[in-house]
């Protein structure tokens, strides 16, 4: 065996083993569950789970959009200088402002945004029952609140974690793929270890972060366990194509799609963030300023990961 592909299989190993570890963990360990939680544990869980949205949010804003919008300026690049080469007597082909000039990347990434508001609101309008827990809940805050419609206070979001959670699961799911096909396509040992090492970085606190989230919105043990699974399988599974992939040609439109689906997936992985995570984390006005410093702390943590990711 070629020692290039040896450390690529180790790091197809490890990468599984770690996005499993810990994405377990939450999964299988009854000290996570928050509904039976009180005083000191569950605040604790609650602070755990705005660190996980710092993360999300960090690899939301530091990692899939920055690698989406690197990747779609870089194909854009590319048409434009091919576009050049091809078209040298033609004034206005040589003219490319209207190609570089023009946000693309953000372009994409808020279609993807887009794409899961759509899929939302789709789901809303043709299965209204999907509304039923937050009804209920609805239905709690007026009989408990009935006579103090004076005060200030705001009523709860209505909650569709299931399908944001799901929608959280496929975006990560495309991201992890593209990286293990980054690490597969390497071509030396230094930058296969260096990329791998980037990746397992950030992979473990993400999957923490996915497995509490799923335990939040109690998704049953079976289910969680198979979802993370799934997405511990996504990442080995880009780096086996990198594999496959790596004695031809990269370029073309494989990286053009490469770059849109990232771009997607960026999209999406921001609308769950936003409109899912983030509200129910920081809902709780209970000790505001700890829970800012634990979503700036995930968020730090996913930036300073960035400079080697």
């Amino acid at each position: 065996m070629e020692p290039l592909l040896g450390v690529k299989i180790g790091c197809l190993l490890a990468l599984l083993a770690l996005t499993l570890g810990c994405g377990l963990i939450p999964i299988c360990s009854k000290w996570f569950q928050i509904e039976a939680a009180t005083g000191r544990h569950r605040r604790v869980l609650s602070l755990l789970g705005c660190a996980s949205a710092g993360v999300f949010l960090g690899a939301g804003f530091m990692h899939m959009t920055a690698e989406a919008l690197e990747g779609i300026e870089s194909e854009i690049q590319k048409f434009t200088v091919q576009n050049k080469t091809e078209n040298e007597t033609n004034s206005s082909f040589n003219d490319s402002s209207f190609l570089t000039e023009y946000p693309y990347g953000e372009l994409v990434i808020s279609l993807g945004f887009f794409l899961v508001f759509l899929v939302e609101s789709l789901a809303l309008q043709c299965c209204p029952e999907a509304t039923g827990e937050s009804t209920k809940r609805e239905e709690e805050w007026n009989g408990v609140h009935g006579l103090a419609f004076h005060s200030h206070a705001r009523r709860p979001a209505p909650s569709r974690g299931p399908l944001r959670t799901l929608i959280l699961l496929l975006s990560l799911s495309f991201h992890s793929v593209f990286e293990g096909l980054a690490v597969g396509l390497q071509p030396t040992i230094a930058a296969t270890v260096q990329l791998c090492l980037a990746v397992l970085a950030h992979k473990g606190l993400v999957a923490f972060g996915v497995g509490l989230r799923l335990v939040q919105i109690g998704t049953k043990p079976r289910w969680a366990m198979f979802s993370m699974l799934a997405l511990a399988l996504m990442s080995p599974l880009g780096l086996s194509l990198g594999l496959a992939v790596v004695g031809g040609d990269a370029g073309g439109a494989q990286g053009l799609v490469q770059a849109l689906l990232e771009g997607v997936a960026a999209g999406t992985f921001l609308y769950v963030t936003f409109l899912e995570i983030l509200p129910q984390e920081l809902a709780d006005p209970d000790a505001p300023l700890v829970k800012w410093a634990c979503v700036a702390a995930g968020f730090a943590f996913m930036a300073f990961i960035a400079l080697w990711a």
